[in-house]
């Protein structure tokens, strides 16, 4: 039973990335968990585990009876239905990333927001990781200049147990992994750049996991049942989903409305597993060399030949692995901008041009690398959500 003066909060969707609900009660702000909804019986058995004496129901639409605000972690191509169901319902959405695996279901979902009033928010983590924040500042303090050109590299060690045998290796599910693997860096690219992209080609393959004839699945385990280290070299892996159609190995290139021309190239099978970025500008450019703490942001502002240090070293700080420390600041701002009304650093537009760049990518890597326009949003809808500070310089 809520507390009175507490935000009720439920959670739709209990897997892995639930655990994000867990930073509610470490978040100083006046909420709690009240409620969960999953379709599936172990879904909601793993809702009481971690969530204790909550009200534990099947569907969203009954969640949404019960609470003020939803925190939406479940499979993807769910995110849009689900999010505008208790939008219309007047209830708050935290929606994991991505907003959609479409582009018509992204521009649904800030459509639904816009009409009824009903707050939303999108869970991009990574925009308060402390690489992100190293190099925006980097880049905010001048140190390299006007920006120019933004290249990531991510070597995505841990694909093959991540995203190829479950769900995630099926294109009806995801559309792409550059939807849900890349929207996190794509938002960074439009962040550290200053704009949005508005014209994408791509090229991909399925160059590794598509050789593999194991398709037996994983049953009703999660990737933390079935991950190790040890599942190397990649084309040994088993147990893959029964159905592998996505892409392990993409390149996509972009030209930004402001000019800014970037890069983001994703590989499942490196033996490495994190994100590179290197951000050019005119008086300069910065990298980061690992993305957790213990890295660091070198940046080179003088003329020389090659060198390993940089003329500056930032120390990036945070945890060694994983991300709790960007999802317990992500988790407080979407419970302030609830309930304090303090503006989210990242507008709902910044998420949807994430789904974009993404979704069209796909469309074009999947067409013989056209290249592909980003259609705007509609006015009404785009007026209706503050400007996504942090974009725009």
């Amino acid at each position: 039973m809520a507390n009175r003066g507490m935000l009720r909060v439920g959670v739709v969707g209990v897997g892995l990335r639930a655990e994000i609900a867990r930073h509610v009660t470490e978040s100083g702000v006046a909420a709690e968990i009240v409620a969960a909804s999953d379709p599936d019986e172990r879904g909601r058995a793993r809702a009481r585990e971690m969530f204790g004496a909550i009200e534990v129901v099947a569907g969203h639409q009954e969640l949404a009876k019960l609470v003020d605000a939803a925190i939406v972690t479940s499979p993807d191509w769910t995110h849009a239905e689900i999010a505008v169901d208790l939008l219309r319902a007047g209830v708050a959405v935290y929606l994991e990333k991505p907003l959609a695996t479409t582009l018509p279901d992204a521009d649904a979902v800030l459509a639904a927001a816009q009409e009824t009033g009903t707050k939303l928010y999108i869970g991009h983590n990574f925009r308060h990781a402390a690489v992100v924040r190293t190099l925006h500042d980097v880049v905010t303090r001048g140190e390299i200049g006007e920006v120019k050109a933004v290249w990531c590299r991510h070597f995505v060690g841990n694909g093959g147990d991540y995203y190829f045998k479950d769900w995630h290796a099926d294109r009806s599910r995801v559309n792409s992994l550059l939807l849900q693997k890349a929207s996190h860096d794509l938002d960074v690219i439009h962040y550290l750049a200053g704009g949005f992209t508005r014209r994408v080609t791509a090229m991909g393959d399925l160059a590794v996991y598509g050789e593999i004839t194991d398709r037996s699945g994983q049953g009703d385990r999660l990737a933390d049942d079935w991950f190790s280290f040890d599942n190397w070299p990649p084309a040994t892996q088993t147990g893959l989903n029964p159905v592998v159609d996505v892409e392990d190995l993409s390149m996509v290139h972009m030209r930004l409305d402001n000019g800014v021309l970037a890069s983001y190239e994703q590989c499942h099978f490196t033996p490495d597993y994190w994100r590179n970025y290197t951000v050019i500008g005119t008086e300069g450019r910065a990298e980061n060399f690992g993305d957790t703490g213990g890295g660091a942001v070198k940046v080179w502002n003088r003329r020389r030949g090659w060198s390993l240090d940089g003329d500056l070293e930032h120390p990036i700080d945070g945890v060694a692995s994983g991300h709790q420390d960007a999802d317990l600041l992500t988790m407080t701002e979407f419970l302030r901008y609830v309930v304090h009304g303090d503006p989210p650093e990242l507008s709902p537009i910044a998420a949807r041009e994430a789904v974009a760049t993404g979704a069209l990518a796909t469309q074009s890597l999947r067409s013989g690398s056209v290249p592909i326009d980003v259609p705007p949003l509609p006015e009404t809808v785009a007026a209706h959500f503050s400007p996504p500070e942090g974009n725009r310089r």
